[in-house]
């Protein structure tokens, strides 16, 4: 029991407390102080000053993040790591990869592709994870992780939807695309790189290298078989829809950017659904 003479702490009134906030002057017992640059601060006090600092940006609005690039190495792992079991249990790959037909009754895999790589060969994951790291060390820290995060994520969805938009549909004579399997994180990355067009471009960099990077890697589908080039013209596009977003909202940024994003997800969603139900498409044995 205290003295009523002795300082108690106002959140513990059973505690004596000899400390005192240097901020609001309030008796502050062991559990409530919080080291500051001058003296001890309460813990209310603490949290108040919280609330009221604002942290420090990046030229394009994102939370400023030192260190290595977190997200980056997160998701080149996460994708390392389902290649290798895909070596271990290939079912897997044919259980998440994505075709057009699939859309109807498995929208889930219009993203879950995007984490799958070809199993039958490391380059295809050693190409993409390179990529990935050359965007991602530009990209993250100038945008801050979790709008990152969101691009990368939209730009793949982007991508999928970009093979469903422009896949052959099914006729009489000819399955078309529509049946075609596609996997990799391709889609995903070229939006990364559309929208460091649109960042470089915001900070008067030269854009030429990426803008030609763009175009031959939309290009060399064309001429190399097995390379969606759906999927990269779809997540370049929305990549650049993306990254004008995160440049050039300038102090609207922070009201607007999370609802374009979510707008520009509805409108991936409401296109590949439009197309699916506008396709007759007919029932196929393992898809």
């Amino acid at each position: 029991m205290t003295a009523p003479d002795q300082p108690v702490c106002p959140r513990h009134p059973d505690r004596v407390a000899y400390v005192r906030c240097q901020v609001c002057d309030r008796p502050t017992c062991p559990d409530c102080q919080r080291p500051a640059p001058v003296g001890i601060h309460c813990v209310d006090c603490v949290r108040a000053s919280a609330k009221t600092f604002r942290s420090a940006t990046t030229v394009f609005g994102g939370r400023v993040a030192l260190g290595r690039p977190v997200v980056t190495i997160s998701l080149i792992v996460v994708c390392t790591a389902i290649w290798l079991v895909q070596q271990v249990y290939s079912p897997l790959t044919a259980e998440f990869f994505y075709a057009p037909v699939q859309t109807g009754d498995q929208p889930y895999r219009l993203l879950t592709a995007t984490f799958l790589h070809q199993p039958n060969g490391v380059t295809h994951l050693l190409f993409n994870m390179f990529a990935l790291w050359i965007a991602g060390q530009f990209l993250e820290p100038a945008l801050g992780r979790a709008r990152f995060l969101a691009i990368y994520l939209i730009c793949g969805l982007a991508g999928s939807v970009g093979v469903e938009l422009l896949a052959a549909a099914p006729s009489a004579t000819s399955a078309g695309g529509w049946y075609t399997p596609t996997l990799g994180a391709s889609g995903a990355i070229m939006g990364l790189f559309g929208a460091a067009v649109v960042c470089n471009r915001r900070l008067g960099v030269p854009i030429g290298g990426l803008v030609g990077l763009l175009v031959i890697n939309v290009l060399v589908g064309f001429v190399v078989s097995g390379i969606a080039w759906q999927a990269h013209l779809g997540g370049a596009i929305v990549g650049l829809g993306c990254g004008a977003v995160a440049t050039y909202l300038g102090a609207e940024r922070r009201r607007w950017q999370w609802p374009v994003y979510a707008a520009i997800v509805v409108l991936l969603v409401v296109l590949a659904t439009v197309r699916f139900e506008s396709v007759a498409v007919p029932a196929i044995v393992g898809l």
